[in-house]
């Protein structure tokens, strides 16, 4: 019987060597990349063509995205915030000539909508940012229900069911993870994550059987910002009645009334 072992320990020995070089791999992927961000910062990257000298740029635009040089979104954050607020200020003009219900539309359309925009890349920053974009959300709550700019805006935020900055980047983390294991994404997303049923190593362990995925292993802040992990991340933090819910609709609505419930935890019914 202990012969027999020897080929199973071997085999468990070559998954677990295989599972260690891919988290070594990831680490030194990640480190590179922070490595080469901070050498790219200090070198001379002008190309020259013919007698015309091509600067590169620090920022740049895509879909609407401003990527900095160091991936820290700070240009975007700001830009974002400072859009959000010229909005605000426009339609505080019209809010002594509209109702309540129209104003809240309009926020949602000009404001709301701008925070919500690719708001997945934003998973993972520093909370000194994310304060800036809670800032622009306590301020379109201000002025719907016109508060003055030191009035408590908590109970505005729960009376309007909206979800915090921060958890509105968990909810569309979460939406993705959804679509993911529902198979209802494209193939280079769910391809990013790895479900724990599908792992090597776990297999025949109870997590196994549950609708979990692995979360890679990184020592770099700017690796936990990548979506193969702060996808499993979110997802794996849900009750199991949730990533159990199988209808769309239905998710949503649980999904958002447990963060609401995670922020507000006083008794409240936000159906």
């Amino acid at each position: 019987m202990i012969l027999n072992c020897i080929p199973l320990k071997n085999t468990c020995t070559k998954c677990e060597e295989r599972d260690v070089s891919k988290d070594f791999k990831r680490f030194l992927d990640s480190a590179v990349i922070e490595l080469r961000l901070k050498q790219l910062a200090g070198a001379d990257l002008n190309l020259t063509i013919g007698g015309d000298v091509i600067k590169p740029s620090t920022v740049v635009r895509d879909l609407g995205v401003l990527i900095d040089a160091e991936l820290t979104l700070q240009q975007h954050v700001s830009k974002l915030t400072s859009s959000c607020f010229f909005q605000l200020r426009r339609l505080r003009e019209l809010r002594k000539y509209v109702n309540r219900q129209v104003l809240k539309q309009l926020v949602h359309a000009f404001i709301i909508s701008r925070l919500d925009y690719c708001n997945c890349i934003l998973a993972g920053l520093p909370k000194s940012l994310i304060l800036r974009l809670q800032r622009v959300q306590n301020a379109a709550a201000r002025l719907i229900f016109g508060l003055r700019p030191r009035d408590h805006v908590t109970s505005a935020l729960k009376q309007l069911h909206w979800l915090p900055v921060y958890y509105r980047i968990q909810y569309k983390l979460c939406l993705l993870m959804y679509s993911v294991s529902y198979q209802r994404c494209p193939a280079y997303i769910s391809n990013m994550v790895q479900s724990v049923g599908t792992s090597t190593h776990r297999h025949g362990l109870r997590s196994s059987t549950c609708l979990t995925y692995v979360v890679p292993r990184t020592h770099t802040k700017l690796g936990e910002r990548a979506f193969s992990i702060s996808g499993p991340v979110a997802w794996n933090a849900l009750p199991a009645n949730i990533r159990n819910t199988a209808d769309l609709k239905l998710f949503k609505q649980l999904l958002k009334t447990y963060f609401l419930l995670l922020r507000f935890p006083a008794p409240h019914n936000f159906y």
